[in-house]
């Protein structure tokens, strides 16, 4: 056992890779690059978005909707830095917007977009909307979007890249994001395990977790890359996990 573990050393090192370990999951990761440079770069990317959106008048435009993220995303976040400790060390920042072409998406680092559109469109109870918000704190918990970056650089035939090249290439080329698809499907999967655990130790019901996915499986998903679990697998997953947690 100890020569084993000691030539894994010793691949790793020579391979110049970093693995880590999901929160909860215990799944292996491999990571290619520095954490703070895909954060501070996930920030940047992050804050060209928002100004675009606020030029548009189309950021924190729902003041109604933008108050209840942030009331059920404070009663989250302590459960997520008991998750991920080193979240605390995060500049969080959560915002929301009236844009129809965005329905939710998370930043490494702890950077949260919310669509009013689709909240409004589903009716998300405050329950529902806390396991919506726990899914997407969790893919930062999780630190995916690093996964994600370092996936692509080794299907990338290209020479090795900079984490702002491979952002550019995984939002822009097409086969790069087929061959990430395994992948995304992965992180959702474990992204709504975990932000359902999340929600739950926030002091959230599980039934509403679970009529969360519900309301996710009526709304036809038209995308060119299935990056996702089937819908009626999220559901079905999310009764089994809401079962464990209420043992």
């Amino acid at each position: 056992m100890k020569i084993t573990f000691y030539c894994l050393l010793v691949f790793i090192l020579r391979c110049n890779f970093a693995i880590a370990q999901v929160p909860e999951t215990g799944r292996w990761q491999d990571l290619q690059f520095d954490s703070e440079e895909v954060n501070l770069l996930s920030e940047n990317k992050y804050h060209e978005i928002l100004k675009t959106l606020s030029e548009q008048k189309k950021l924190d435009d729902d003041p109604e909707v933008t108050t209840r993220v942030l009331r059920i995303y404070e009663t989250l976040i302590e459960a997520a830095i008991g998750l991920q400790p080193k979240a605390a060390e995060w500049n969080w920042e959560l915002h929301t917007t009236s844009d129809s072409s965005i329905e939710a998406f998370s930043m490494a680092g702890g950077k949260l977009l919310f669509s009013s559109v689709f909240i409004r469109r589903l009716q998300l109870t405050d329950g529902e909307l806390a396991t919506l918000i726990g899914h997407e704190m969790a893919h930062c918990l999780a630190e995916h979007q690093h996964e994600e970056l370092s996936e692509a650089l080794h299907i990338n035939t290209l020479p090795a890249a900079s984490v702002e090249v491979m952002m550019s290439r995984i939002s822009t080329e097409f086969p790069l994001q087929m061959g990430l698809a395994e992948l995304s499907k992965t992180q959702e999967q474990e992204a709504d395990q975990l932000g359902m655990i999340l929600a739950f130790r926030a002091g959230w019901k599980t039934a509403d977790m679970i009529h969360f996915f519900e309301k996710l499986s009526q709304i036809e998903i038209n995308a060119l890359v299935d990056s996702h679990p089937s819908s009626l697998s999220r559901v079905h997953l999310s009764r089994i996990l809401a079962a464990a947690l209420a043992n």
